[in-house]
């Protein structure tokens, strides 16, 4: 069974056989001597880190006035990865972390599915550009995968990051305080919540904001384990606290899902990196009193906080909810089109769903998209990229508590930041089982840093003995 698995999560690929027999990887190199003699190929790691931060910084304030713009910096990181892969040594050491990682391969393996999906869409025009936004993002998670390999670059872009996020929820919250037009119809006006006042600060919408602050939370908790200095400490739990605030104050309820998620999630690896450390007799309790304190908080808060109440009982009402009766319609339409296209789905992108969708909505329930990541994706691109879409969450998720098990034994803190990374996919899947603001550039290039920091991580199973100085002095 233990083979099987590692099978399926691809534990033990042996990644230079593959490298060996890839007419792909036989174009690395071919710019090799000109970047020999480049001064500015140089600093290419700290280049790339700059492009990549200028999307984490720029994407939340111009995301929906100004995709055009994303677009281009998208399309320059994109460019500048393929430079850089170019222009690499031709058979240079790989040391413990290659380049190319399991997570790759299952990104490209998406990919392919996508352009198939693309290729026999009913709507090949409207597929086309959804499959060059979805290349855009996987250029972006490649360079990204690259840069943060440095420990330095890593903790550099994560701080900035953290940051924005700081600006964007202090300005959420002065919503709160101060009052916040609502620009659309995001609560049922019939409901007791019709009053609320719901955050969106510069991202124009409370779910788009929840969704954005998940990964932020998730990394401002991991800050506070990370960074050494009280300071530094005092900044971090500053931020996970605004942070974890002005989510609540979205008052989303797939934002709400993801956040109690992310947290719990969080503290699992969390107990599992410190106990090691407890006595033996305690290390069998450690779980269960987590799960019984978490269980215990999330009904105590059902109880007795109204606006806690009204929102939670407000998920099991049924179509007495308008979003939930809009919300299931949808799905209805949405099933209908995967049971028709149930193989390789109707292309990638918003702008095939659009084309498609009308033909089967429910009078009245227009759409953009599936409210479910999963059924967007299976509506996409089929079952076959489902499949291929979980299997990526496995090997992903895989991955990521491999190295967190790795760096506990060498008590490396910077572990923190892939149980952040971890906590943070958890929770923007468990927002998007209900949602889809998943694939919004605000978002989406977040979910792929996240999965872009668990393949930084990543060691070959075969690293040789010469590497091994190279875990403990690591970050």
């Amino acid at each position: 069974m233990n083979s099987v698995w590692q099978q399926l999560t691809l534990s033990n690929l042996q990644l230079y056989q593959w490298r060996g027999a890839s007419y792909l990887y036989r174009l690395v190199g071919l710019l090799q001597s000109w970047r020999r003699g480049s001064y500015v190929m140089q600093w290419a790691e700290p280049i790339g880190a700059l492009l990549v931060a200028l999307v984490l910084v720029l994407a939340p304030f111009v995301g929906r006035s100004n995709n055009a713009l994303i677009a281009v910096l998208l399309s320059a990181c994109g460019a500048f990865w393929v430079l850089l892969t170019l222009s690499d040594e031709a058979g240079q050491r790989q040391g413990l972390h290659p380049k190319v990682t399991p997570i790759h391969l299952l990104v490209l393996l998406y990919w392919g599915i996508s352009v198939v999906a693309c290729a026999l869409s009913p709507v090949k025009k409207a597929a086309a550009t959804g499959l060059g936004k979805l290349t855009l993002y996987l250029l972006l998670f490649a360079l990204m995968a690259r840069v943060l390999r440095s420990p330095r670059l890593r903790s550099w872009i994560i701080a900035l990051f953290l940051h924005v996020s700081l600006f964007i929820s202090v300005y959420g919250l002065r919503q709160w305080f101060f009052g916040a037009k609502a620009l659309a119809t995001w609560v049922d006006p019939t409901s007791s919540a019709a009053k609320l006042t719901r955050v969106y600060s510069y991202l124009g919408n409370p779910n788009l904001l929840a969704g954005y602050l998940i990964p932020a939370v998730a990394l401002s908790l991991a800050a506070i384990f990370v960074w050494q200095r009280l300071l530094t400490k005092a900044l971090a739990a500053t931020m996970f606290v605004v942070n974890s605030a002005c989510l609540v104050l979205t008052f989303s309820r797939g934002g709400w899902i993801g956040f109690v998620v992310c947290l719990f999630v969080f503290l699992v690896l969390l107990v599992y990196w410190y106990s090691v450390q407890l006595p033996s007799e305690w290390r069998p309790w450690a779980m269960p009193v987590l799960v019984g304190g978490s269980a215990a908080v999330m009904i105590l808060a059902v109880l007795f906080v109204e606006p806690v109440r009204d929102r939670v009982a407000s998920m099991f009402v049924g179509r007495e909810d308008s979003s939930n009766n809009f919300r299931i319609n949808v799905w209805s339409a949405v099933l209908e089109m995967i049971h028709d296209r149930p193989i390789i789905g109707i292309g990638p992108g918003n702008q095939a769903f659009n084309k498609v969708y009308p033909l089967y909505m429910r009078a009245r329930y227009s759409a953009l998209s599936a409210y479910s990541i999963f059924l967007e994706v299976a509506v996409e691109t089929g079952l076959i990229g489902l499949s291929c879409f979980l299997w990526l969450l496995v090997v992903t998720f895989n991955q990521g508590v491999q190295q967190v098990r790795r760096l506990r034994t060498l008590t490396n803190r910077n572990s923190f930041w892939l149980m952040g990374a971890i906590a943070a996919m958890f929770g923007m899947l468990g927002h998007n089982l209900f949602d889809t603001v998943w694939y919004r550039p605000e978002v989406n290039t977040l979910w792929w840093l996240m999965v872009a920091l668990i393949a930084s991580f990543y060691v070959s199973p075969i690293a040789d003995t010469s590497t091994v100085e190279e875990l403990k002095v690591e970050g």
